[in-house]
């Protein structure tokens, strides 16, 4: 499964992209994360759902006082995707 996650709040310019990519580490999904010019910070990620879900709940953990709103969808996987990275 692949969520398209966009965290609103201040997500910009605290380390939120690097957390995200440093708790996917931790999880077996793939990935990437990157600042949008609206403030908010978009993510998609991809594996089980098991792992998906336990993904976010250690981002919420780590980055949860500055997430203010999230909007999470289901979109289609990708294939061959390697690893979580920061996109530019």
């Amino acid at each position: 499964m692949r969520k398209r996650v966009t965290f609103r709040g201040r997500v910009q310019g605290v380390g939120f992209r690097a957390t995200a990519r440093s708790v996917a580490r931790a999880h077996p999904v793939t990935g990437w994360v990157r600042n949008e010019p609206d403030g908010t910070v978009l993510l998609e990620v991809q594996g089980t759902e098991e792992a998906v879900d336990r993904y976010l709940e250690g981002l919420r953990g780590a980055m949860g006082r500055n997430i203010q709103d999230m909007d999470v969808i289901l979109i289609p996987d990708v294939a061959g995707e390697s690893g979580f990275q920061i996109a530019y």
